[in-house]
């Protein structure tokens, strides 16, 4: 892989591109730079401020067994972004009198355990009690019908009552998507063309096949390890709701640009969409601010408020963030599961004025420092562990390299780092984490704290 000139100056550990004095564009082109470099990024990144564009551009192969570049027309599997979607669709309904949020499931596929208690509303915020998904449906298989599917996801226990917990269910989702067939009485992929991409302008937007051609699209490629395979074969039949549709970047913020005024929705279902119903149920993390179809000003929204939704499934590895009241909006989609929502967070920190590091090639310490059991402890909600002679990142899954006396990053995600801050008599008092680019110092909490 050839290395952009800026790197080979920056990147090999002898000094850092101080980037925060250029202008915005740049910073964001030399920052997807380095992921594309160092962290082999491929997919599409389109950044706009009030509809100027900052940064749009391509990255990798859409095909890496034949070289195929990909380029600003690619379209890519969106993975979870579809629910936003989905959501949108299910308020369509209930503004055009088709179904009512309080409908319940058995009303339109009777037979499902709880179905007489479970709401749209609920199936809407993941507080329905279902499962978390049915890829063993989907995945590998190729004649499974949907009368089966939804059979099968009859004798699945359920996890919770209905509207007691919060437990993200992919297989709400694809049922939702099923309620819009019955309500609208067409097929999901003619309904969202029809009602949603044709309005806003996405001719470049369509639900996936398992059998049909989809121009300019994308392959999927995940990582084992450093090397990158192709990702198994998926029924689109099946994986739908959830999943199942492909866009290009460009699409996605037409999408934002029809979401600001009422061709989509109105201003009434809009508000609905944007109201983090789940807040009734902390501890959840980020699924506590979820609406209908999208999060709402979750943990790493930078201070401001957004509206985003991510998806991530064998490759396809999606982020679509919308700051409406800075008019910013940032879209990453990946077809070789880089981290399009840590990269998102990167380019909305550098747009909001922090000095965000690029990508660089981390340089492994011969050997461990003395003292690493000092270092372990409980920071914010950042958990470092020390077993086996070396520290972990919140788990056993996640060791830590040494980098500097007191750095460390994660091979798993390079632009994971952690630095230990020291008061003037030696002890660790904080950390500094980077998460894509981002700096955040979090306090260490004492003993008592913990308990």
């Amino acid at each position: 892989m050839r290395l952009s000139p800026f790197l080979l100056l920056f990147g090999l550990g002898l000094a850092r591109p101080a980037v925060a004095q250029q202008p915005v564009p740049q910073r964001l082109a030399a920052y997807m730079q380095g992921q594309h470099d160092i962290n082999r990024f491929a997919g599409v990144v389109l950044v706009t401020r009030h509809d100027t564009v900052l940064l749009q551009q391509a990255y990798g192969l859409a095909d890496a067994e034949w070289a195929v570049p990909n380029t600003l027309e690619t379209r890519f599997a969106l993975a979870s972004i579809t629910k936003h979607i989905t959501a949108l669709a299910i308020l369509q309904l209930a503004e055009r009198g088709r179904l009512q949020l309080t409908d319940k499931l058995n009303s339109f596929l009777p037979g499902f355990p709880n179905g007489d208690a479970i709401s749209v509303h609920q199936l809407l915020t993941h507080t329905a009690g279902l499962a978390l998904d049915f890829e063993e449906l989907y995945l590998d298989h190729t004649a499974v019908s949907k009368d089966s599917a939804l059979a099968f996801m009859k004798r699945q226990p359920v996890q919770f009552a209905p509207g007691t917990r919060v437990g993200y269910s992919n297989v709400g989702y694809f049922l939702l998507g099923q309620i819009i067939e019955k309500a609208s009485g067409l097929s999901y992929g003619a309904y969202l063309q029809r009602h949603i991409f044709d309005v806003a302008g996405m001719s470049q937007t369509g639900l996936n096949s398992t059998t049909a051609l989809v121009p300019r699209l994308a392959r999927l490629y995940y990582r084992e390890g450093d090397a990158l395979v192709k990702n198994p074969y998926i029924n689109w039949d099946l994986n739908v709701g959830h999943d199942g549709l492909y866009s290009t970047a460009g699409d996605l913020a037409k999408l934002d640009r029809a979401l600001r005024g009422t061709a989509l929705l109105s201003e009434a279902s809009k508000a609905l969409m944007a109201t983090p119903h789940n807040q009734r149920f902390p501890g959840n993390g980020f699924l506590d601010r979820y609406g209908y179809g999208v999060f709402i000003s979750p943990y790493y929204n930078q201070g401001h408020y957004l509206l985003t939704h991510s998806g991530g499934y064998f490759g396809a590895m999606t982020t679509l963030d919308r700051y409406p009241q800075d008019g910013i909006f940032v879209t990453v989609l990946s077809n070789n599961q880089a981290e399009a929502h840590w990269i998102g967070y990167g380019l909305a920190g550098i747009l909001f004025g922090k000095a965000v590091e690029v990508p660089y090639v981390h340089r492994a310490l011969p050997a461990a420092p003395a003292g690493l059991p000092a270092f372990a402890g409980q920071y914010g909600a950042t958990r470092i562990l020390h077993a086996n002679g070396q520290l972990y990142l919140q788990d056993l899954e996640t060791p830590l390299v040494t980098e500097a006396p007191r750095k460390f990053f994660s091979r798993k995600n390079p632009d994971r780092t952690v630095e230990f801050l020291l008061t003037k008599s030696g002890r660790v008092h904080a950390l500094t984490l980077t998460k894509g680019g981002v700096k955040e110092t979090l306090p260490r909490q004492s003993t008592a704290a913990r308990r």
